[in-house]
């Protein structure tokens, strides 16, 4: 079971990025599944959660408005559209497989994560 993220880079404040999370060896259509980040020095965040089906989906207040979670469950992937980005969006991102279907926004709740992949926004 595997999950690969990417689609990091860097941006410049104002700027966009689009990341995309891969799973093999698992088919997670029936997961609910998420995306944290690592700012530097900082603990593990929660960003954004998307439901089995992709009807529902939940975000933290700090990238809300910015950022949009979707998901192809066709092709087991999932992605994280970044707009309007900020310095302090810079952080390690990282996707994740939850427990259950539905929105899941505790570290706890999820079982398979992928490696992490590093974005970076200068002002």
């Amino acid at each position: 079971v595997q999950l690969q993220a990417s689609g990091g880079g860097l941006a410049q404040a104002g700027g966009s990025l689009k990341l995309s999370c891969a799973a093999s060896g698992r088919r997670f259509s029936n997961n609910g599944m998420g995306w944290f980040r690592q700012p530097p020095g900082k603990e593990r965040e929660f960003v954004a959660a998307i439901s089995w089906n992709g009807g529902y989906t939940n975000y933290a207040d700090s990238v809300k408005g910015r950022f949009t979670v979707s998901r192809d469950r066709a092709k087991n992937t999932m992605y994280l559209q970044m707009n309007s980005l900020k310095p302090e969006d810079t952080a390690v991102y990282y996707c994740a497989a939850g427990r259950g279907a539905g929105l899941q926004d505790s570290r706890d709740d999820y079982p398979s994560w992928g490696q992490g992949t590093q974005v970076t926004v200068s002002s």
